[in-house]
């Protein structure tokens, strides 16, 4: 069965390049096997550019494969999905295959089931959804290009850090044979043999918990910490859809002593020191007095990601800061106006991108970013905008391309599609991917300034703060001073040192300073 992502790829990966004909198998000296071949889906290799459409593997043993790995062959040129089929054969089982987790982006290398479309027995047709998978970028769709059965679910939904290549689910192509895959079938055995390198070895306990038919599943991180406290499977109760054991299972059982307690009498005989009994307990108390203490926050895919290149950011990346407050009343005067009288609806924000936008055009070197391999700076060759959206998931940065070019009304309109699509999970990689400036504005919130971190390669990142209602001394028209009410707002600019030095971030803040001061700058 073949299998594609839709909707959150880019629009090249419709023209994906062939996938590799696999030759029948060829017939050995032996006994014929008593069952058809089965297919299993592996890590796709091989990526180069091509521009032809999808071919389809074909023969008459053969099933298509699922597994994708999407590289981009070249800068700006089309992706190409490499797979591998391989086929084995399964005593006492009829014709399927296990469809692996699937690589949908290049630095994937675990995701999370958010949701099954599909359930056990449910019929596929070309184009349906079979699940919803999250990766280190966002919710993609795993999507059909063949017609089949889902005979079984390997991992259920809301499993979290799932490995690439872990089997997730296996398709028959008749129906009859739905019931001829039993429930308490493991298909590792096929998949560890269809590896390249051999997987880490899992402990006795769990693999003994997975054949039990009382905990026929057990989530990636559940195994972690059985395998790290050396716990008694068979003591935990699973809470999970389908007897699944999760990862909460496993913390409640910590923390009650249930599982941890059996554990150190299996393992009392092996050390057979004697402690003393006020020292136990006090080590069960201390235990359990930690355990009380803290609770785990589930971490999403995307979070992580955001985690370690802010971490990475900040390491590597020399940041020089400097601030200004800009006067917002002609700003928000031109807001009032375009409301008014022309029925226009812009944010303070969208203004703030178009202002920042043509101060980076203004000032050139500005809108640059560092090249490692080269250890010189490189100047972009347009003005994008990224804009932090705060999603349930995580920070998501979609990018306006172009914004110097573009009115404030389209930046606005635009906007608000990229931060609704943020927010749903259905950003598209080349939406999020690139800039080469962002934007961080927290002036809905009771934060007068702050400093924000740049988001490699980027060489800037502009925080902006809310606007204060001050009393400053104003020149008259007479050439008199006095006392005024007018309205700040605060800027931060972090930037790469590498590339702003103090003159280029001086002749940024001048510019941008001029296209506040005078908002007609906004619309040459």
């Amino acid at each position: 069965m073949l299998l594609r992502t839709r909707r959150c790829l880019p629009a090249a990966l419709s023209r994906a390049a062939a996938h590799p004909r696999v030759s029948p198998a060829v017939p050995s000296s032996g006994p014929p096997p008593q069952h058809d071949p089965v297919g299993v889906a592996n890590l796709g290799s091989g990526i180069e550019p091509r521009s032809g459409p999808i071919d389809r593997v074909r023969g008459s043993t053969m099933a298509r494969t699922n597994l994708v790995t999407l590289l981009p062959a070249s800068i700006g040129g089309p992706y190409k999905v490499g797979t591998q089929a391989r086929w084995f054969s399964s005593t006492g089982l009829p014709p399927h295959m296990v469809i692996g987790m699937p690589a949908l982006s290049p630095t994937m290398n675990q995701g999370n089931i958010t949701k099954w479309r599909k359930q056990e027995g449910d019929k596929i047709e070309v184009g349906d959804v079979i699940c919803e998978i999250e990766t280190d970028k966002a919710t993609l769709e795993f999507e059909s290009l063949e017609e089949g059965y889902l005979a079984k679910i390997l991992v259920p939904e809301g499993s979290k850090d799932v490995q690439v290549g872990l089997p997730i689910f296996v398709t028959v192509q008749d129906s009859d044979d739905i019931e001829k895959i039993p429930a308490d079938t493991s298909f590792r055995a096929e998949h560890e043999e269809d590896q390249s390198s051999g997987s880490a070895v899992q402990s006795v306990k769990v693999d003994a918990a997975e054949q039990s038919p009382a905990l026929r599943h057990i989530s990636p991180a559940a195994k972690m910490l059985i395998k790290e406290h050396g716990l008694n499977v068979s003591l935990l109760k699973a809470s999970g859809p389908r007897g699944t054991l999760l990862k909460g299972d496993v913390l409640a059982a910590l923390k009650s002593g249930t599982a941890s307690s059996s554990a150190k009498e299996k393992t009392a005989p092996a050390t057979p020191s004697p402690q003393p009994a006020h020292d136990s307990q006090a080590q069960s108390v201390t235990t359990s007095q930690k355990s009380d203490t803290f609770e785990d926050m589930t971490n999403t895919q995307i979070r992580k990601v955001i985690a370690k290149r802010l971490l990475e950011s900040k390491q590597t990346t020399p940041h020089l800061y400097l601030s200004k407050d800009v006067v917002l009343d002609p700003l928000l005067a031109f807001r009032n106006e375009l409301k008014e009288q022309h029925g226009v609806k812009v944010s303070v924000n969208d203004i703030v991108i178009k202002a920042v936008a043509l101060a980076l055009r203004n000032v050139p070197e500005a809108n640059a970013y560092w090249d490692n391999a080269k250890e010189e700076a490189q100047k972009c060759d347009s003005v994008d905008i990224s804009i932090a959206v705060a999603t349930e998931k995580g920070l998501m940065t979609p990018i306006i391309r172009n914004a110097d070019q573009k009115t404030i009304s389209a930046i606005s309109s635009e906007v608000k599609q990229l931060a609704e699509k943020a927010r749903s999970g259905k950003l598209a990689p080349n939406e999020f991917q690139g800039g080469s400036f962002s934007i961080s504005n927290l002036g809905m919130y009771p934060v007068d300034h702050f400093c924000a971190i740049i988001n490699p390669p980027q060489a800037g990142i502009l925080a902006v703060g809310r606007g204060n209602k001050v009393v400053e001394p104003v020149m008259d028209s007479d050439g008199t001073e006095k006392a005024a009410v007018v309205t700040k707002m605060s800027l931060t600019l972090s930037a790469d040192h590498r590339i702003f030095d103090g003159q280029v971030g001086g002749k940024f803040f001048t510019e941008l300073a001029l296209n506040f001061s005078d908002i007609r700058r906004l619309l040459l």
